[in-house]
């Protein structure tokens, strides 16, 4: 009897061994609950005052505190103190850890020390957030969170606290990437063949189709990419002739929205009466080169012509609620007259895998350079995978979660009934291909009654 339990113990063992195994390569979200963040958290507990010491975290006490060390405890050696631990908190993709730094350190020295920090505690990663002056949050993360990506279920409030707001893609601290309009309004996004800027634009347009907006589309490739979302456009155009009379008329109804806020002594749109305020529009530009190149001399009216309204957009259209997001895989001075000045309008920077560190540049370059080399190193086997900044100077790794096409397109489908009237922008609005009826087959043969 006693050689069998010991038998089901070992199979019992081997059995939640290999259970583990395969958890961690399949389903790192249960192995890191199960294994992984108990092990981490007691790793943490144990090592903290150590490993805050080996790294240089901990500062010399204040007279105060070693006076009342060795009259208190008797002790007359002093340690020195590392930051206080305010809170820990732990999810399915790492842990949370808020600090409250002491005098002499300053959220850069933890920064610098954050990965000899990840390879103390064992985790795949460690991100510092600064809260307020003197706190700091280490985002620990135990598995590679953007190999699989899984959206949270729940997002912070204050994060998607807005009318403008659409969560696209996951950060590689766990946390969700969002859009949000009224921070930065108009946003640039780059990225080569294969390397998921479709996949960003789609999650874009399914989170946009969801809310009380109207979309504009501009897609020069003859409308492959954004035709499929006509039920949700108001307008689109589809060539550089259409793109142009688009842009004019987008640049009549900001002049006559900036005469509304005059009329109401209002500086924004959403300071406006709920009655007459005008819905957001949402710009969408696919391929922002097909505006600039042009194939004869006399095309080159028109391109000044488009660029002049988008400058024109980007400066001043943000208070009245028309957004840009450009899209490209190269965006520089080589295009042409204005597309310096317009990029230095686009404040939302994301760039995916690009061909040439020139590129690369381009769209992070003057807003976080430090994120250049991180923007070039991204493996082409990971597409979706992308560095986004803005004009703070931050940045992080982002992946968008897998979207097809025909995704994309229900949603649009689903949600046609938001889909605004704008009389400027009629003449422009798509023609929705009905949804094909279902064939209907008689018998193939033709029924003949029974007769006696």
């Amino acid at each position: 009897m006693s050689d069998l339990a010991t038998v089901i113990e070992a199979t019992g063992a081997l059995a939640a061994a290999g259970g583990l195994g395969y958890a961690k390569v399949r389903a790192p979200r249960v192995f890191w609950s199960l294994a992984g963040l108990p092990v981490a958290r007691v790793r943490f507990s144990i090592t903290y005052r150590s490993t805050m010491d080996v790294c240089g975290l901990t500062v010399q006490p204040s007279r105060l505190r070693a006076f009342m060390v060795r009259n208190v405890t008797r002790r007359q050696d002093v340690q020195p103190v590392p930051p206080k631990v305010r809170r820990v908190r732990v999810s399915s993709t790492g842990m949370r850890v808020t600090l409250r730094l002491p005098a002499g350190l300053e959220p850069a020295d933890v920064v610098a020390a954050s990965e000899r920090l990840r390879h103390a505690w064992g985790v795949h990663s460690v991100h510092v957030m600064e809260i307020k002056p003197g706190v700091v949050e280490l985002r620990m993360t135990g598995y590679d969170v953007l190999r699989r990506v899984k959206m949270p279920r729940r997002l912070p409030r204050k994060l998607m606290s807005g009318p403008m707001v659409v969560r696209v893609a996951l950060r590689e601290d766990g946390t969700a990437f969002v859009r949000d309009y009224q921070k930065i309004p108009h946003a640039l996004t780059l990225g080569a063949n294969q390397s998921g800027k479709s996949m960003y634009q789609r999650n874009l347009i399914a989170g946009l189709a969801k809310l009380p907006v109207g979309l504009v589309g501009i897609d020069c490739k003859r409308g492959v990419e954004q035709r499929g979302y006509a039920p949700r456009l108001s307008a689109l155009a589809v060539t550089p002739d259409e793109a142009s009379r688009l842009l004019e008329a987008l640049v009549g109804e900001m002049e006559a929205r900036f005469d509304l806020l005059s009329e109401h002594g209002a500086t924004d749109l959403w300071n406006l009466p709920a009655k007459v305020r005008p819905v957001p529009l949402v710009v969408l530009v696919d391929e922002v080169a097909e505006l600039f190149l042009t194939a004869a001399k006399k095309d080159e009216e028109r391109r000044d012509r488009m660029v002049t309204h988008m400058i024109r957009l980007a400066q001043m259209a943000r208070a009245i609620g028309i957004y840009l997001e450009v899209c490209g895989q190269r965006f520089g001075s080589d295009l042409g007259k204005g597309a310096t000045m317009l990029r230095a309008q686009l404040t939302g920077r994301v760039v995916h895998r690009v061909n040439d560190k020139q590129t690369a540049d381009m769209g992070l370059g003057d807003i976080a350079p430090e994120a250049v080399f991180a923007a070039t190193t991204i493996a082409p086997d990971r597409p979706g995978v992308a560095v986004a900044g803005d004009s703070s100077g931050g940045w992080s790794r982002i992946r968008t979660p897998e979207m097809t096409p025909t995704q994309a397109v229900a949603v649009c489908r689903e949600y046609a009934h938001l889909t605004p009237h704008i009389p400027a922008l009629a003449p422009f609005r798509p023609l929705v291909p009905a949804d094909p009826a279902p064939a209907t087959t008689g018998p193939l043969v033709k029924p003949v009654p029974i007769t006696e």
